[in-house]
């Protein structure tokens, strides 16, 4: 009688060749990238919103905007914050000594912003394209992987001249397990992705639409 063959995930992986036992690593490894970028990325997005959101109380808590700016600084720490310590800095830059304005303070004030909310934008999105990298290639990897497997599979068949199930179910296995690690690297990463690209969207739309509400209002104050 045959002794039973071991078909545990790690069987599968100590029995396949080196070529598919790469793929697999490359596929694991991918897998917790994408997971870590996913869950920093979470953490990133919840804490803009809550910086925006206390941000936004203090700014139309009706103190003046030259005693906010005092008090958080040139260099604050929130996001929200940033933009809106870009536009004050720019405000008083423009600012002679006598009192005057120096000319196109407005076009200024609204690139210094746009600056900043470039510059968040570029941190919020960062590590974005590694989860639409393995989202799209983690599949082919994998696919990869099953071929080879599948190919030294039916060449052992060869070799040993028995087509019998036992025989073949074990490198066909080993085979589809790179397939299924493929599967499993690709489908958080396409659906986080999808999601932390929307949540970034609407981060940065509220961004921009401060810097425009701000804008505004320091342009009102220009032409009063």
């Amino acid at each position: 009688m045959e002794a039973a063959v071991d078909f545990s995930m790690w069987a599968l992986f100590a029995r396949a060749t080196l070529t598919v036992k790469l793929v697999m690593m490359i596929l694991i490894i991918s897998s917790v990238w994408s997971w870590s970028v996913i869950i920093q990325k979470i953490i990133v997005f919840r804490q803009a919103r809550r910086e925006a959101s206390e941000f936004d109380r203090a700014f139309w808590s009706g103190e003046p905007l030259d005693g906010l700016f005092d008090q958080i600084g040139p260099e604050p720490e929130g996001r929200s914050a940033k933009i809106f310590a870009a536009g004050m800095s720019e405000w008083r830059r423009s600012h002679r000594q006598d009192g005057g304005l120096i000319a196109n303070a407005t076009s200024r004030i609204d690139r210094s912003m746009d600056v900043a909310v470039a510059k968040e934008a570029e941190d919020l999105q960062r590590g974005l394209p590694v989860l639409a990298t393995i989202g799209s290639t983690a599949p082919f990897v994998g696919l990869f992987g099953t071929v080879w497997g599948i190919m030294n599979a039916f060449i052992e068949i060869a070799e040993q001249q028995n087509t019998n199930l036992a025989v073949v179910a074990p490198g066909i296995a080993e085979a589809l397990l790179a397939t299924g690690l493929g599967l499993l690297a690709a489908i958080p990463a396409v659906i986080f992705y999808n999601k932390l690209s929307a949540d970034s969207d609407r981060v940065l739309a509220g961004y921009e639409a401060f810097a425009d509400e701000f804008g505004t209002i320091l342009s009102r104050q220009l032409d009063s």
